[in-house]
Order: structure tokens, then C-alpha cells, then sequence
């Protein structure tokens, strides 16, 4: 007769110990593994940046008669990663491109350290499905990815890589085909998000060359990676400079300082559903792209980019309802008739080449712009937004009787609905992603405290809402569970202020990272910044190591059941990505961001 038994526990090279909760083996040694293992969870997370939580999917011995279990497991691997880092980077979820970590798996169930970012701070950063980038703390931005080196999945693949240096650069935005960053001038550079692509001769001219038949080979700086400074259509005024982007699938905002919004079309997609806010462009003329280089004057070719359901709004109906005389679509209608002829090829970084001023918004003050999938909002000096672009999700949240495809001119979002008279409702800011948008928002009625709620409209199937319910069509924003009308007292003010979101971070896919400013009135000894999750989780990108979406906004908790806190503090040294000591005594805080199914919590450089 068989003896029970779930598996045999191997050994190897700085082994972790296995997950507990299984049957003891019939051997003292066995049993005592399994008190070892209960002891190394219930403590594995009280210092978080000295212990590394990943998943293994290493194959173990299963005798016959034990019970069918996942061959995913959680492991606990102490002292083997990051045991000197000062600064850890976590990630947890999706990692089938490695764009978290190269020596982790595909999917990473629980907050995992990240070797490439040991004691290294960031200026930004961003994660795409295929590709991610950087900015490291001497403003250079580094690429990596399976869809960066062209690397097929399971094969071999490279750490962060060097592309555009010496920019200064403070801010990033990803879109499938290209990287856009921001320098700390106001200037927007673009490049390839695949490295076949920025191959460059040497010698070869670039916005870095000056004059434009290149001299840095003279000076040692000639640059190595092709990439294009966008620039506005009209001159800007004096000392006015861009301040900040923000991508969506195949637009980008950028917001000037003196509050001017600006749109930029990514591919020829980029006005699908209205998202830009203008229909008439230009574009350099694709026989002159190779030149393009050159100081003379280029020609260009007008673009008249058409939304779809005004170019064709029988797109999506069936054939017995399309009347007889109307025509199908055709790449002429979408485009103009000289684009068309022109062959345009949209997959170049220089296809487009120019930002244009949004004309519904001339002479409007704008604070905050932020860019979903494929819509576009901008939030005004007195605290109104403004959106545009597809609604077929409401993301746009006019309200559920305005049920428009899109929504192609500026629209005002009305986000006092429901709310007393007395009541006045401020949006103190706006964030979105994908099909989702959330207001941040300070409603006051002169009786009390001010407070702040957090509202989402958009697409809520896999429970981004954050409301407790599955919904794919929201158009009215919501009420967001857990993380609005919070408060807690104030040792300074000796009163009840706000729990304020510090940040939103929206991922494409569904899942969404809040920050709360638990810290600013906590007082002396004060802990950290909470971190609540919810939305989509078929990845773990929640981090709560299970799979199967939240609908109401969860406090982060960490294996030990106590909760994640974001800190902030001096380091000691911070590293460059080159492993470099870029300066001592540096001031860093721990940010969220969700990325394309997975999440990462990295520190970053304090303003």
C-alpha cells in the first residue's frame, strides 16, 4: 500500500523554501521542513526591500496518490536577490516579454525584486505589452524587452539598454511602435520602440548635430540611436515650453506652461474617434522622409484625418440596414485624397513630425491634460474638464443619455450629478487609461471639512470602477468605493482633513493602482503612503498572489498580512543604470505604476 504524500521537496543552490499549507511527509525531515517554511512566510514580508517574492514553475516529483495541485507555486527566496540593495524595485504580474525582470518567470504572483534596478532611482518610468522604458537619474532613457531586442518569447533576452542620453530628460510615454520623452527644456523627442529600427550610421546627422551635417564625432558624442524632435506647428511665445505629455494608443497631449494643449498624431489611426480634436493637418511627404534631415525646406502633404463613424456611419451596421446609395469605407475617406495617393507610411518616426493646437481650446487655461486609449481629456485652471474622443464605454462621462460613438469638439464633464444644490464639486485632477477615466474631485458645502471622491466612468467589465460591479458601459462617473470622502486627524491642525489620492495610475488592460497621502497628517512615526488595487487580475497584477478580478478597491497587504506602504527617504547613494554613483544623500520616494498586465513599484527621485 502507497504511503500518502503530496510532493518531494528538492534542494539546489540557494534554494527558497516552498510555499506551506500541504500534507507532512512521513519523515521527521519532512515535517520539519514544513515549520521551517510557516516560520519563513509569516515573516517574509516585514522588510520588504531585503526579501524577493517571485513564482517558480520548476517541475517537482508528485507521487501517485497525491492530490492534484497547480504547478505555479509561491516560493520565498531569502538572501539570494538584492541582499546589499539599499533601493529595491518590486513587480509583480505579467512578465512573458520581460519587461519586469529577466531571471523572473511569466508570471509573478507576489512583489518580486527586480535586479536590474538595485539602489537605482528613476525619473520615470513606463511599461508597454512588448517593450518598457526609463529614465535613470542622470535624465537618459533605457529600453528593454522582447519586443525592444526582438527576442521571441522564452528566448534569450538583455538588460535595460542605453538609446538617448545627455537630454535631461523627466518624463516618458510608450505606444506600441514608438517611445516619447520629455526633456526638463520642453523639448519632445521621439523614438523606435523596437531596436532594429534606431539603427544609425555613423555620422549621420540628428537634432543632436550642429550644424545639421553633424559634428559630434568631433567631440565624442555622436549619437547612436535615430530619434526625432517633435515640434509645435506655430512658434511658441516667449519662454513658454512644453511641461507635460500623455499617450494614448495612437494620439499624444502635451500641455505648454502657459497652459496651451497641443495634440500629435501618433499613426494614421489617430483620429478614430475624434481624439485629436482637429481633422486638418500636415505631414512631412514620404519621398523626402530620407532627406528629411536636411535644412531646406521639405515638402509636406495635408492630412485630414476623418473619424470613423463620420466618414462611415453605417460602419457597424449589417448590410440589410446600410442604405443602397451609400458607400463603403475606403482609405480615401479617412485620410483626404492627396494623403492616400501620397502612401503615406505611418510605422516611420517621421511620419509626423509637428504638435498641433487644439483649436476648440484656444485661449482656454489648461492645468492637466491626460490621454486614454482613444479619448482625450484636459483639465481647466477652475477645476472643470473638458473630453473628446470614443465614448462607446461612456469613458468620456457626458452621462448615460449620450450615447455617441464619439464625441469629436471639447465637451464639458458634468461631475456634480446627484449632489445637493449647496453642494460645489471641484476637479482637483483627471486620470486615464485605456477605456477607463477617473476625476479626482473636492466636494465642499461650507458646513465642514472639504472632501475628496474619487470617480470612473468607462469600461468596468473586469471591475475598474471600483463601485463593487461588473460593468462594461458606465457613462455617469461613479463613486468609487474605499478610497472616497476619507479622512483622518491631523496632529498639526488638531481637526479631520482629507485623505487625498496622491496618484492614479491606470493601466491599459483593466487594472488600477491608487496611492493614498496617508503620510501627510500621520505625525511623527508616521508609516507610508497606502497602496489600494482593483480592476482586472488574470495576470496577479493586483500582487495579492491569486487570479480573478476585484471590484472594489483592496488595500494592498503583503504576505505577512500587514500593509504595503509606499516610503520615502534619504538614500544613501543612487546608482545610475550603468551601476554608476550618480550622488549621496539623494531624497527618494517609492512610486506605483500599473503597467500592460503587471505592476511595479519603484523608487523615484524626488522634485
Amino acid at each position: 500500500m502507497l504511503r500518502g504524500a503530496t510532493r518531494v521537496l528538492k534542494k539546489s543552490p540557494a534554494t527558497s523554501v516552498r510555499a506551506a499549507g500541504r500534507r507532512p511527509l512521513h519523515s521527521q525531515r519532512a515535517r520539519a521542513s514544513s515549520r521551517a517554511t510557516t516560520l519563513a512566510l509569516s515573516s517574509a514580508f516585514v522588510a520588504v526591500a531585503g526579501t524577493a517574492l517571485y513564482v517558480s514553475t520548476a517541475d517537482d516529483t508528485v507521487h501517485n496518490d497525491a492530490p492534484s495541485t497547480s504547478k505555479t507555486r509561491t516560493q520565498v527566496k531569502e538572501g539570494a536577490r538584492n541582499v546589499d540593495a539599499e533601493l529595491t524595485t518590486l513587480v509583480w504580474g505579467a512578465n512573458g516579454a520581460h519587461t519586469l525582470d529577466g531571471e523572473l518567470p511569466e508570471s509573478v504572483r507576489l512583489p518580486s525584486s527586480s535586479e536590474w534596478f538595485n539602489n537605482v532611482a528613476l525619473r520615470d518610468l513606463a511599461i508597454h505589452e512588448q517593450h518598457a522604458a526609463c529614465v535613470d537619474a542622470r535624465g537618459d532613457v533605457y529600453q528593454w524587452g522582447d519586443g525592444f531586442s526582438g527576442n521571441s518569447s522564452g528566448s534569450s533576452h538583455a538588460k535595460p539598454r542605453l538609446t538617448l542620453r545627455g537630454k535631461n530628460i523627466t518624463q516618458l510615454q510608450v505606444t506600441r511602435s514608438r517611445v516619447f520623452a520629455l526633456s526638463a527644456s520642453g523639448r519632445i523627442y521621439v523614438m523606435s520602440s523596437r531596436q532594429a529600427d534606431q539603427a544609425l550610421a555613423a555620422g549621420t546627422p540628428t537634432p543632436a548635430s550642429t550644424p545639421w551635417w553633424g559634428t559630434g564625432w568631433l567631440w565624442g558624442e555622436e549619437e547612436e540611436v535615430d530619434f526625432v524632435e517633435v515640434t509645435s506647428n506655430e512658434k511658441l511665445k516667449r519662454g513658454e515650453k512644453f511641461v507635460q505629455i500623455s499617450a494614448g494608443l495612437d494620439h499624444m497631449l502635451a500641455l505648454t506652461s502657459e497652459g496651451r494643449t497641443f495634440a500629435h498624431p501618433i499613426t494614421l489611426n489617430a483620429n478614430s474617434h475624434g481624439q485629436l480634436g482637429f481633422r486638418k493637418c500636415d505631414v512631412p511627404a514620404p519621398a523626402d522622409l530620407e532627406d528629411a534631415r536636411l535644412p531646406h525646406k521639405h515638402p509636406r502633404v495635408p492630412l485630414e484625418l476623418t473619424p470613423k463613424s463620420t466618414a462611415d456611419p453605417y460602419a457597424k451596421s449589417s448590410p440589410a440596414i446600410r442604405p443602397a446609395g451609400s458607400t463603403t469605407r475606403n482609405v480615401g475617406a479617412f485620410i483626404g485624397r492627396e494623403a492616400a495617393a501620397a502612401g503615406l507610411d505611418d510605422s516611420n518616426i517621421r511620419f509626423s513630425d509637428k504638435l498641433f493646437e487644439v483649436p476648440a481650446l484656444r485661449g482656454v487655461n489648461v492645468e492637466r491634460v491626460a490621454a486614454g486609449g482613444r479619448s482625450s481629456f484636459a483639465k481647466t485652471s477652475t477645476g472643470k474638464v473638458l473630453g473628446w474622443g470614443a465614448n462607446e464605454f461612456g469613458q468620456i462621462g457626458l452621462g448615460a443619455n449620450v450615447t455617441l460613438e464619439a464625441i469629436t469638439v471639447p465637451t464639458e464633464v458634468i461631475l456634480w450629478r446627484s449632489t445637493p444644490a449647496t453642494m460645489r464639486t471641484t476637479c482637483v485632477d483627471v486620470f486615464a487609461g485605456g477605456d477607463l477615466t477617473m476625476f479626482e474631485v473636492e466636494r465642499a458645502d461650507g458646513s465642514g471639512m472639504p472632501s475628496i471622491d474619487v470617480l470612473a466612468c468607462g469600461n468596468g467589465q473586469w471591475g475598474g470602477l471600483g463601485n463593487a460591479l461588473y460593468s462594461n458601459a458606465q457613462g455617469t462617473p461613479v463613486r468609487a468605493k474605499n478610497v472616497s470622502g476619507l479622512f483622518e486627524y491631523s496632529e498639526r491642525a488638531n481637526n479631520l482633513q482629507a485623505i487625498v489620492p496622491e496618484t492614479i495610475s491606470i493601466s491599459p488592460t483593466g487594472h488600477v493602482l491608487l496611492t493614498l497621502d496617508t503620510r501627510k497628517h500621520a505625525g511623527p512615526g508616521g508609516g507610508g503612503k497606502d497602496v489600494v488595487v482593483w480592476g482586472a487580475n488574470f495576470d496577479y497584477q493586483l500582487g495579492n498572489g491569486k487570479r480573478g478580478s476585484v471590484p472594489t478597491p483592496t488595500v494592498l497587504l503583503t504576505p505577512a498580512g500587514e500593509r504595503f506602504m509606499l516610503s520615502r527617504k534619504k538614500a544613501k547613494e543612487v546608482r545610475d543604470l550603468r551601476g554608476q554613483v550618480w550622488k549621496n544623500g539623494v531624497e527618494v520616494e517609492q512610486r506605483a505604476v500599473a503597467g500592460w498586465n503587471n505592476s511595479v513599484v519603484y523608487w523615484r527621485i524626488c522634485s
